[in-house]
């Protein structure tokens, strides 16, 4: 069975984020004037690296279950996170829980345990910032993808394949990228075929539309496009779809549409979501 391989530090998760960073980044979401796209999408990322690191923390530190890359393309098509880790593509999870680029004291709003609210301060590690600036080379983006699901598949043949999770608010400035999501996701380990999931960020007041496994409903030509390069979810991720309350059919592809940020945050987290054990 496809999709199933065990994760472990001889054979981990690779995640390779794509994350748009062209000037519209800098742009509202719909609905949400004082709400930026590229912040939400920063936090989004911080979170889910938070997430990671978590997972994959025992009590001996943080073991290697996961090799993550950062992917960002704008003005410029650049791999890395900055600070100490300025342009390493794929980076060991354990690394990247030793290199944040600073820590942060956010305040967030709990439970009293009595039926009312209160905030706390928390400390918050930071990764990767916003950017917005330039234009959309998506297709330079998908290739350097490639490159890095490339370089880790030749190290680790029998591992679960790497899945690209690209996020994006507009059209490619370079080119259709069909062809360069066809050959990333004709990449494989002997577990299958590299994965590829995309999520448009609204630039409408719509509500989100999750995981849809039939094209015909689309009406817009990007959003058929992103639609035809998208995987289809594998069967724990449809599962872990279905138990957020998503109504997803066999089939389903890993694509949102006019996200808001809270699909920005759900989409990453169903999007990595390869096992529920590590060895």
């Amino acid at each position: 069975m496809p999709y199933a391989a065990e994760i472990s530090r001889t054979n981990p998760a690779c995640f390779i984020l794509l994350i748009d960073q062209s000037g519209s980044m800098d742009d509202p979401f719909a609905g949400e004037p004082d709400t930026k796209k590229s912040v939400v999408v920063a936090d989004g990322v911080n979170k889910m690296l938070q997430n990671l690191v978590l997972r994959s923390a025992k009590a001996d530190g943080v073991r290697d279950y996961f090799h993550v890359a950062v992917i960002g393309y704008g003005k410029m098509t650049h791999a890395g996170l900055g600070g100490r880790l300025p342009t390493d593509a794929l980076v060991p999870i354990s690394r990247l829980a030793d290199s944040p680029l600073r820590i942060e004291t956010r305040t967030k709003t709990v439970s009293d345990g009595a039926g009312g609210l209160l905030e706390k301060s928390v400390k918050v590690p930071v990764w990767f910032d916003p950017v917005a600036n330039g234009r959309t080379p998506m297709c330079e983006a998908l290739s350097a993808a490639w490159l890095t699901a490339r370089e880790f598949i030749e190290r680790y043949p029998t591992a679960y394949p790497p899945i690209v999770l690209n996020l994006t608010d507009g059209r490619p400035s370079d080119g259709n990228p069909q062809d360069t999501a066809k050959n990333l996701r004709r990449l494989a380990t002997a577990d299958g075929n590299v994965l590829l999931f995309n999520l448009l960020l609204s630039t409408e007041p719509k509500p989100p539309m999750y995981f849809i496994s039939d094209g015909s409903l689309l009406v817009d030509l990007y959003s058929k496009l992103l639609f035809v390069m998208s995987s289809q979810l594998p069967p724990r991720m449809l599962q872990g779809a279905r138990a957020e309350g998503f109504d997803v059919e066999e089939g389903a592809r890993g694509v949102v549409f006019n996200a808001d940020p809270a699909a920005v945050v759900r989409f990453l987290d169903i999007g990595t979501r390869v096992a529920s054990v590590y060895k």
